[in-house]
């Protein structure tokens, strides 16, 4: 839908004045024309794609080696459905809810009333980080930014499920000895990703699709297969059915038996809390019961194996179905890579908009795609709408630290570096951050002075109040403190079955947020008088916010950032977001 012709010119004007007043101080960062945004099938294919990655295959088997139970396991996979839609309703709260900005009151009409004005919010890209900022609140200080990049710049990749893909490439190829080959193509399935989205963002856009569709037909068959096989079915290899087997008398019952599902149970806490943990992590877990329906638990003990490999040998009793099962796990995870690239870097390019990292306005700007130069130069007359652009710096940035994760962990053998790397993200990132925000919605609601005005003008009202706020804050909490509980020496996460002890993972996520409170401290109170004589970091984003389809939505920003002399005596760091609207 074309913009109204003031909002036209509004945005136009914002253009010019930033063309004609160049600066290295100054980037202008454009919002994608309608035929370029994301349309529903998208975002669906984006959601989907992020969910299924390499741990719908893999962490199925962990989640059973830890709880010995099939009972316990499927439990689990139930409470995390749970969890996943309390998470939901979360982000889907903060995410149509903020940022706010001051803007003109309209009536049902769409018409303004009057010069009044109110905060209404204007989503944009950020996620978490605009979340954070907004409910811990410092205006004088960048302590929020500054914690949350450091940490999200340097832990916010998926390398370790780049280090997945190298493997099941290797297990589908059938080739031994594979350690250096699995770090190679870990770096050639991110830097692919990176490249792609840089070089072609529609591109990224219909690969993400297309890898969405594939991995919801593959997640089907498996229904399919499994209901099949557990109805008595062949598939060339004789009926088979998921069994439990005792390890004292090698007596065989079914999995989905009320007698044995239970009897088994593991009684380690800290397996508990670690399946809960990957659980939260790759949470899809609608098809546990299907691969239930045709292999024996203690087949699935094996710490080699993933469930959906194994799943494939014993219904087709070949190896070359396990072996065509591992190429499919390496696409759904490279799918998943390149989403997550996608997302992440307008994330980083945001945390960037700050002025809070070195070179902030280069890996802030937006540039005009190689195939958009490309189709310009030979094909003009389909060239009259906006050139698409991507965030190749801020990919760049990305795939920086991405690079840096795999080279860190190379000197362990692939399968501890995905165990490291994927623990430690979902330490991080997924539950402290998730604790945060949660948490912090859960006193936005329930303490804060502003309660009762947040409650009503939110942008989304989930169903039962502060209870999913409640369901997840308890969670994370849970999984942040339960990390430092040890294993039992027979835990699949012991030493001896990980390479990683266990206290690795909860001390290195809780220090990188003590580093992320360093990094604030130095950047505000050791770099300017060492490097910038004193002067402070004046960061001026200029959003200019239209009107689309009846929602203000923000059409451009323009970016100043630059070291200015203290206007006074006491005077400190301070962030001015000036917003122009379109009315």
């Amino acid at each position: 839908m074309p913009l109204e012709a003031d909002d036209q010119a509004r945005v136009d004007e914002a253009i010019r004045e930033s063309g004609a007043n160049p600066s290295d101080d100054r980037v202008l960062v454009r919002n994608t024309p309608d035929s370029q945004k994301l349309g529903p099938l998208t975002v669906m294919c984006t959601i989907l794609n992020r969910t299924i990655g390499s741990g719908i295959f893999v962490t199925p088997a962990i989640v059973l080696r830890s709880t010995n139970s099939v009972g316990v396991s499927l439990l689990f996979w139930s409470f995390g459905a749970v969890i996943g839609m309390s998470a939901l309703l979360i982000w889907l709260e903060l995410g149509l809810s903020i940022p706010k900005f001051e803007l003109p009151n309209r009536d049902e009409n769409d018409t303004v009333q009057g010069e009044g004005v109110s905060l209404q919010c204007v989503p944009r890209n950020g996620g978490e980080k605009n979340y954070l900022e907004y409910i811990y609140r410092f205006p004088k200080m960048r302590a929020t930014t500054c914690i949350f990049g450091w940490i999200y710049i340097i832990l916010g990749n998926l390398s370790g499920n780049a280090v997945a893909f190298g493997i099941y490439i290797c297990h589908a190829a059938d080739i031994e000895g594979r350690d250096p080959l699995v770090r190679g193509l870990a770096v050639v399935c991110l830097t692919a990703a990176c490249l792609l989205h840089a070089s072609w963002r529609k591109g990224g856009i219909l690969v993400n699709n297309l890898m969405a569709i594939m991995k919801v037909l593959v997640l089907i068959a498996i229904i399919i297969i499994g209901f099949a096989a557990s109805a008595g079915a062949s598939f060339g290899h004789g009926p088979v059915h998921g069994e439990t087997i005792d390890p004292k008398t090698q007596s065989k019952t079914s999995n989905f038996s009320t007698h044995s599902s239970f009897a088994f149970a593991s009684n380690d806490p800290a397996s508990y809390a670690e399946s809960l943990l990957y659980i939260i992590f790759t949470f899809s877990g609608y098809e546990q019961p299907f691969y239930l329906c045709a292999v024996s638990v203690d087949q699935r003990l094996d710490g080699e194996l993933d469930m959906a490999t194994v799943f494939f040998r014993e219904v087709f009793g070949n190896q070359i179905a396990p072996r065509v099962m591992s190429g499919i796990i390496a696409l759904s995870i490279f799918g998943n890579i390149v989403v997550m690239t996608f997302t992440a870097s307008r994330v980083k390019q945001e945390i960037a908009k700050e002025g809070v990292i070195p070179f902030s306005l280069f890996f802030a700007s937006s540039s005009t795609t190689p195939w958009a130069r490309l189709r310009r130069r030979f094909w003009p007359s389909q060239s009259k709408e906006q050139d698409e652009e991507s965030p190749s710096a801020a990919l760049f940035l990305h795939w920086i630290f991405s690079m840096v994760m795999i080279g860190a962990t190379s000197p362990t053998a692939p399968e501890t570096a995905y165990t490291l790397l994927v623990s430690l993200y979902s330490y991080s990132v997924v539950t402290l951050f998730g604790f945060l925000v949660s948490g912090g919605l859960l006193y936005l609601r329930l303490f804060s002075s502003e309660r009762h005005e947040w409650i009503s003008k939110s942008g989304f009202k989930p169903w039962g109040g502060a209870t999913a706020a409640m369901i997840y804050t308890a969670t994370c909490l849970f999984l942040v403190a339960a990390r430092f509980i040890p294993p039992s020496s027979r835990s699949p996460f012991a030493f001896a079955n990980t390479g990683v002890h266990w206290y690795i993972i909860p001390t290195v996520g809780l220090a990188s947020f003590v580093l992320g409170i360093m990094y604030y401290l130095g950047f505000e109170y050791v770099y300017p008088p060492l490097f910038k004589d004193g002067k402070v970091l004046i960061v001026d984003r200029e959003a200019v916010i239209v009107r689309e389809h009846g929602e203000y939505v923000q059409a451009l920003e323009v970016v100043d950032a630059s070291w200015e002399r203290k206007s006074g005596p006491g005077s400190n760091d301070t962030e001015m977001q000036k917003v122009t609207v379109a009315d």
